[in-house]
């Protein structure tokens, strides 16, 4: 049995443009979430726009510029640190959506785990990140990104 869903599929750009796009995104993610694992909050904060604004299910307002970016990571880590074990991030579910204006809107799924000195890694939570990439200095950056927990969606 087949099942056409008319009206559901968007065309993306011509295929080797955007499988260029799609890669660079994916590279994007894993580089800046490894940043993240590792405790490099300044590199880290770096992947942001200076005026960036960051939307956390953790917080009333949305965290702004590499400053506060930078402190609020380093704040997880140190948190991370004293509990012993590490927390790691798993990004898939990828969807890119190249704009007009040349920045990437994107949606992808993300599982944060952590793994406790002894023992097994441990699911907790799955977030949804919602970005507005764009480039700046040759490298892509975020200008915009929302994270809702899927729990509590």
């Amino acid at each position: 049995m087949t099942v056409e869903l008319v009206g559901t599929a968007e065309h993306p750009p011509p295929t080797g443009e955007f499988a260029t796009l799609y890669a660079q995104a994916q590279r994007f993610y894993a580089h800046q979430m490894r940043l993240l694992d590792t405790h490099d909050t300044g590199r880290w904060a770096e992947t942001f726009t200076d005026d960036a604004l960051l939307h956390l299910p953790s917080r009333p307002a949305p965290v702004r510029a590499h400053t506060a970016l930078e402190d609020y990571a380093r704040a997880g880590a140190a948190r991370r640190r004293s509990a012993g074990g590490s927390l790691d991030h798993w990004v898939g579910l990828l969807d890119v959506r190249p704009q007009t204006d040349g920045s990437l809107h994107t949606r992808c799924s993300a599982l944060a785990y952590a793994t406790p000195g002894r023992g097994g890694p441990r699911a907790l939570h799955v977030y949804v990140m919602e970005d507005v990439l764009v480039r700046s200095a040759g490298h892509w950056r975020i200008a915009h990104r929302r994270v809702t927990r899927d729990d509590l969606a």
